[in-house]
């Protein structure tokens, strides 16, 4: 009798630890997956304000046209890109074309003094804070769900119920180079 009550507190707390990894490995999944959300959401954001960045750069930018074109094919490409590893490389590109546009405007007295570009560059600015901050918590989340899904024991129910790790959003090396402007 008392071995099969042992037996029975045994298979409950077996199972009571089972079911406590698997809700973790859930909760770490879904803030991995909120965290991607939220990065997409900033990122919608900027591409959103690049239209209206561009047309009120492109009056005093006339013979700048390589860089408000570079920004476009960025722009693009964000939007069209599905997996992790593709919106990293764009949002990357697109910054660095920002980058570009930024550091051009400062020959154009009359842009930089633009109320409309000031405050389009501020809203820029702000939304790459946001995008910087989205994506180090986006990899701090991976980095807990990854570290789950390989420690013991959660990796034998991680392995039972098929929790696959998440890739980090990551620079490219060539993206971390200063972007390099030539007047």
């Amino acid at each position: 009798m008392i071995g099969t009550i042992i037996l029975i507190a045994v298979v409950v707390i077996i199972i009571g630890i089972i079911v406590g990894l698997y809700n973790s490995l859930v909760r770490l999944k879904n803030e991995v997956e909120n965290s991607w959300a939220q990065i997409d959401v900033q990122l919608k954001r900027r591409t959103d304000l690049i239209p209206n960045l561009i047309n009120t750069v492109k009056g005093y930018m006339k013979h700048e046209r390589e860089v408000l074109e570079n920004i476009t094919k960025a722009r693009s490409a964000l939007v069209k890109a599905d997996s992790v590893k593709e919106k990293a490389k764009a949002e990357n590109q697109l910054e660095n074309t920002l980058k570009s546009l930024f550091a051009v405007s400062e020959n154009y007295p009359q842009l930089k003094a633009n109320e409309n570009f000031m405050k389009l560059q501020e809203e820029l600015s702000s939304t790459e804070n946001k995008i910087a901050y989205a994506r180090q918590h986006y990899n701090d989340m991976v980095m807990y769900l990854n570290n789950k899904i390989e420690q013991f024991p959660s990796n034998m129910v991680a392995s039972m119920f098929s929790f696959k790790e998440k890739e980090l959003f990551e620079v490219d090396e060539k993206d971390r180079k200063p972007v390099k402007v030539n007047f």
